[in-house]
C-alpha cells in the first residue's frame, strides 16, 4: 500500500510538471496535495514497516516528537489544500470569465505559502507545549505512531493547556476549513442549478467531482477515527481506524483523480509511454 501511495502520487506530480496543459491553478494545488500525501504517509509507515520487520517497537523520545510534529504539519497542510482547491473550483464555476485573473500565480503562491505557514505554526505550538510536560519512564503508546492525543494522555503532569490548545486547533484546522469547503460547494451547487442545459450541468459538476470525492474521503475517515476513539477505549479499534486516514486515504487520492480526470489520465499515459 505504501509503494502504491508513493507511485500514484509521484505520477500525478510528474504528469503536472511535464504536461503544459496541466499548468493551471487546479493542477498546481493537486500536485502539492500529492506531495503532501507522500510526506504525510512517510512520517509513519516506514517506521511501522521497520518495527514489523525487526520485531521491535521502540522509539526514542526525540524521534517521537519529530514524528508527531511532521505528522501534524502534513495533516494540516492536506486540510488547507483541500480548502484552497474548493475555492479554486468555486471561482472556476461561479466566475469562469474572471478565473485566470482571480486565480493568478501570485494568489496561488500566497495561498500555498499561507497553508504551509499555518500548518507549521500549529504543529510548532503543539510540539513546544508537549516539551513542557513530564513523562514517567518506560512509556508505551498504544498506537502504531506517536499521535498527539495518545502521547499527552501518558503525561505525568497537568495536560489542561495541551487539551485546550488541541480543541482550539481543531476549530482552526477542521471547523473553519470544512465550513469554507461547504460554503464554496453551496455556491457551486446554486450556480450549477442555474445552468439550463443538462450537458452543461454535467460538465460543471464533473470538474469538481474528483475533489468532492477526496474531501469526503479525507473528512469521513478523519472524523471516523475521532468518533470511534470517543465511543470506545479499545486501542486496537482506534489504531485500525487511524490506518484509514494515514495510509488508505493518501493511497486512494491518486486513483480518484486518475480515474475521474481525463487530463490526468492522458498525461499519465504519456509519461508511461
Amino acid at each position: 500500500m505504501y509503494l502504491v501511495t508513493l507511485t500514484g502520487n509521484l505520477l500525478i506530480i510528474l504528469a503536472t510538471i511535464s504536461n503544459t496543459h496541466l499548468h493551471t491553478p487546479m493542477y498546481f494545488f493537486l500536485a502539492n496535495l500529492s506531495f503532501s500525501d507522500i510526506c504525510f504517509t512517510s512520517t509513519t509507515v516506514p517506521k511501522m514497516l521497520l518495527n514489523i520487520q525487526t520485531e521491535t517497537k521502540t522509539l526514542a523520545y526525540g524521534s517521537c516528537l519529530t514524528q508527531m510534529y511532521f505528522f501534524m504539519v502534513f495533516g494540516g497542510l492536506d486540510d488547507f489544500l483541500l480548502t484552497v482547491m474548493a475555492y479554486d473550483r468555486y471561482v472556476a464555476i461561479c466566475h469562469p470569465l474572471h478565473y485566470m485573473v482571480i486565480m493568478n500565480p501570485r494568489l496561488c503562491g500566497l495561498l500555498l505559502l499561507a497553508s504551509w505557514m499555518l500548518s507549521a505554526l500549529d504543529s510548532l505550538i503543539h510540539g513546544l507545549m508537549v516539551l513542557r510536560l513530564s513523562f514517567c519512564t518506560e512509556l508505551e503508546v498504544p498506537h502504531f505512531f506517536c499521535e498527539f492525543t495518545q502521547v499527552i494522555q501518558l503525561a505525568c503532569s497537568d495536560t489542561f493547556l495541551n487539551e485546550l490548545a488541541m480543541y482550539f486547533a481543531t476549530g482552526i484546522l477542521a471547523v473553519i476549513p470544512l465550513t469554507g469547503i461547504l460554503f464554496s460547494y453551496s455556491k457551486i451547487a446554486c450556480s450549477i442549478l442555474r445552468i439550463s442545459s443538462r450537458g452543461g450541468k454535467f460538465k460543471a459538476f464533473s470538474s469538481c467531482e474528483s475533489h468532492l470525492s477526496v474531501v469526503s474521503l479525507f473528512y469521513g475517515t478523519a472524523f471516523g477515527v475521532y468518533l470511534s476513539s470517543a465511543a470506545t477505549q479499545n486501542p486496537r479499534a482506534s489504531t485500525i481506524a487511524s490506518v484509514m486516514y494515514t495510509v488508505v486515504t493518501p493511497m486512494l487520492n491518486p486513483f480518484i483523480y486518475s480515474l475521474r480526470n481525463k487530463d490526468i489520465k492522458h498525461a499519465s499515459k504519456t509519461i508511461s509511454c
